[in-house]
């Protein structure tokens, strides 16, 4: 499947697509959010703007089945910007196909052009389907996330 596959930038015309994949995501993490993050994160994707969120949809035969979200921001420790990956979903009669893969493959050359020397993301421990491709394209940290307490 991936040689059919296309990626490409979210633009407006795919918004009830995007709203589509993107629930199935939130659905996966078992989390729903408002009406008005819908609005602004899909806002945000389109935007250009410097230092903002872009989206990238995977496609067949022109249908979506994939996205991703990612954003350049400075370090502490770099001159350079970083790249955090923040979503990636496939739908799941493609998953293990190399979809995630090569939406993974075009962030790092987003990243690669825009001179960001790495890119990083999280998932959930118990996510082993992904972490299976994530462990042949990345290195997992010794990291551990911690948030603020609600």
């Amino acid at each position: 499947m991936t040689d059919a596959v296309r990626i490409r930038p979210i633009t407006l015309d795919d918004e009830a697509e995007w709203r589509r994949l993107w629930t199935g995501y939130l659905t996966f993490y078992e989390t729903s959010v408002p009406e008005e993050v819908y609005a602004t994160t899909f806002a945000r994707l389109l935007s250009g703007a410097d230092n903002e969120f872009r989206g990238l949809i995977a496609e067949t035969d022109g249908r979506p089945i994939g996205l991703v979200h990612f954003l350049f921001h400075r370090h502490c420790w770099r001159v350079e910007n970083v790249c955090y990956l923040q979503d990636l979903y496939a739908d799941p009669d493609v998953r293990g196909t190399g979809v995630g893969r090569k939406l993974i493959e075009a962030v790092y050359a987003a990243a690669d052009q825009a001179g960001a020397p790495t890119v990083y993301w999280t998932t959930q421990v118990s996510n082993r389907t992904a972490r299976q491709l994530y462990d042949r394209i990345g290195e997992e940290t010794p990291f551990v996330k911690y948030q603020r307490r609600a």
